[in-house]
């Protein structure tokens, strides 16, 4: 008897509570004839719903790891990204849903196929800029503050979005540059270490000058400069015998590149003062010009009695 019980309450789990369930999932409507006919049931929308469920728990979870350790505003822009991911996310689980149950995806492929790739096409420069600022904010390989070159412009950077990088110049003008010149070109960082940077000014003196005397001005032009650090310590390199003088360079170091020019003129002219106030002269070029003259013979003139 016990044996039958369990028979029983199998087979009205089996048939009747299960099989009432299988019927209401398998609810639903049909379009499309023979090979291409499509079924809608609820049961397939409701495993559509808790993939997106399943694909949304992980993509947080995610986000979550990766933007962790990072400050407010680059999260932020990481989160933005993410949405776009999702979204790619969110069809390749249709799509993958839509092929378990045994739905032909293939025509639906096929369609988007060319569409996606005009639009890869099209917006190509776009996908690198945004992977590049990507890695920009993981990796910390430009910071908000540093002082960049590039295209032959120096400038500050006062803003990182996700598809380009603002930056200040000296002029007061805002660059607007793409993230992947970050990537694919070389750019110059003047304060990726450290915000400290190594500056000279180079000048030549008349020969017959007194060469220590030069290094002692040299130095004392940048003593009591504004911007200069007193610590490494300033420095003067003898460089060279030059066609028209001898040149020196007087090498410094400051904590804001960005005010160079300013620096290195203010030092110019504490050195054209203190060579005028001690005799040394900066020479311009000078060139020996030699002029070789041929006289050129006279023509012999024929006389009238002369065929």
């Amino acid at each position: 008897m016990q044996e039958n019980s369990i028979e029983k309450i199998e087979e009205v789990v089996t048939d009747d509570i299960w099989g009432a369930i299988k019927n209401f999932l398998d609810l639903g409507f049909s379009f499309g004839k023979a090979e291409n006919e499509i079924h809608i049931t609820i049961g397939l929308l409701l495993l559509v719903i808790l993939s997106f469920i399943i694909a949304s728990f992980i993509l947080k979870w995610i986000r979550v790891l990766f933007t962790r350790k990072m400050d407010t505003s680059d999260k932020s822009k990481f989160i933005s990204v993410f949405k776009f991911i999702k979204y790619i996310t969110y069809i390749v689980v249709v799509f993958a849903v839509l092929s378990t149950v045994g739905i032909n995806v293939t025509p639906f492929l096929a369609a988007s196929a060319a569409l996606l790739v005009g639009l890869g096409l099209a917006l190509q420069e776009l996908f690198q800029d945004v992977i590049a600022g990507i890695f920009i904010i993981l990796d910390k390989s430009l910071l908000v503050g540093d002082i960049i070159e590039v295209d032959n412009k120096v400038g500050r950077i006062i803003d990182i979005k996700l598809r380009t990088t603002r930056a200040i110049t000296r002029d007061d003008k805002i660059i607007i540059i793409p993230n992947h010149k970050f990537i694919t070109e070389s750019i110059y960082n003047y304060t990726q270490n450290h915000r400290t940077t190594r500056e000279f000014v180079r000048v030549g003196v008349a020969y017959g000058s007194d060469t220590r005397k030069v290094e002692r001005l040299l130095l004392q032009s940048i003593e009591e400069q504004k911007g200069v650090l007193k610590s490494p310590k300033p420095f003067v390199l003898f460089e060279d015998f030059g066609d028209s003088a001898l040149v020196f360079s007087v090498l410094f170091f400051i904590s804001d590149s960005f005010s160079e020019p300013r620096i290195k003129s203010a030092v110019r002219f504490r050195i054209d003062e203190l060579f005028r106030e001690n005799g040394i002269s900066i020479p311009f070029p000078q060139r020996d010009v030699h002029l070789f003259t041929n006289k050129i013979p006279e023509e012999k003139t024929p006389s009238m009695g002369e065929d």
